[in-house]
Parts: structure tokens; C-alpha cells; sequence
């Protein structure tokens, strides 16, 4: 009795290679998905931008003078609204209030820049009154701030 040897060829097709050989990796990369995700990701925050400003809505000014260049902290913003009323962002602040919270919020920042939007109805004496407690309350770089496209007050213009 000896032993026998099965020839895999028997009882159908031969088949090449199968086990051998392995697949060869892609050598494309299919970039059709990532362009989609990065437009998508551009439409949002296209719709995102316009909403994160932060504000009280005030009639500004229009002036010619141009932009103040940027931080890279959170600017304060400190609001008069066209009733008189004063806010910090967004909160509104009491008149006797505002030194106070003007000195706890300067002891927080490293800035000591505070945009002042006032609307443009309102009297200049409180605009003053506002920037003097800016100016007590710890922060004496106070930007004004107004509408671009504004008279020039020049001879060429």
C-alpha cells in the first residue's frame, strides 16, 4: 500500500494563480468625496460667518476714515442704542453699574481695546460720558466705531 498523489487537475477547469497572486494596491486616490466635504464645509461656514457677529443693531455714522487692524482676542464691544441704553456685548448695563463692571472685565483681559458703537441720533455728551467711564474703568484704547462710504469733508469730494 503506497501512497497516492491527487492531481487537482481532475474533474474541471484549472484555475491560474488564484491563491498566489495578491491584488495590487490603488494606485489613484479618488479625490470626489473630499472635494464634496470641503464644499459643503465652505457653504456652512459661508452661512455661519454673517450670524457670529456679535451686536446690539445701532444706526452708525458714516465716515471715510478706514478699519483698525485686528486682535487675536475676542474684542470688547461697548454699545449706546438710540434710547440711551448701554451694553457690554450684548447684556445691557446700568449707568451707575458701568465703571464696575468695566474695571472687573479689563482685570480679566490682557487688551485694554474697547470698540464704542454708538448710534448716531444720540447726543455727543453721552457719547463722552461713555468714553470717560471707558477710560476709568481701565481701558484707554476706545475705537470708535461707524459706517464705511461716509462724506470725506474734503475739497475733492
Amino acid at each position: 500500500m503506497g501512497a497516492a498523489v491527487q492531481n487537482q487537475d481532475q474533474g474541471g477547469p484549472r484555475r491560474r494563480g488564484r491563491g498566489r497572486r495578491r491584488a495590487r494596491p490603488m494606485a489613484e486616490i479618488n479625490v470626489t468625496p473630499f472635494v464634496d466635504v470641503m464644499l459643503v464645509l465652505l457653504i456652512i461656514f459661508m452661512v455661519a460667518a454673517p450670524l457670529m457677529t456679535v451686536g446690539v443693531p445701532v444706526e452708525l455714522p458714516k465716515t471715510a476714515a478706514g478699519a483698525l487692524p485686528g486682535d487675536e482676542e475676542e474684542p470688547l464691544t461697548v454699545t449706546i442704542t438710540a434710547e440711551g441704553r448701554i451694553e457690554i456685548q450684548t447684556s445691557e448695563v446700568p449707568r451707575g453699574e458701568l465703571v464696575s463692571k468695566l474695571r472687573a472685565i479689563a482685570a480679566e483681559r490682557d487688551s485694554d481695546r474697547v470698540f464704542l458703537r454708538a448710534d448716531g441720533a444720540i447726543p455727543y455728551e453721552l457719547v463722552m460720558q461713555v468714553m470717560g467711564a471707558l477710560n476709568a474703568g481701565g481701558f484707554s484704547n476706545v475705537g470708535l466705531v461707524t459706517d464705511s462710504g461716509g462724506p470725506t469733508l474734503d475739497d475733492a469730494g
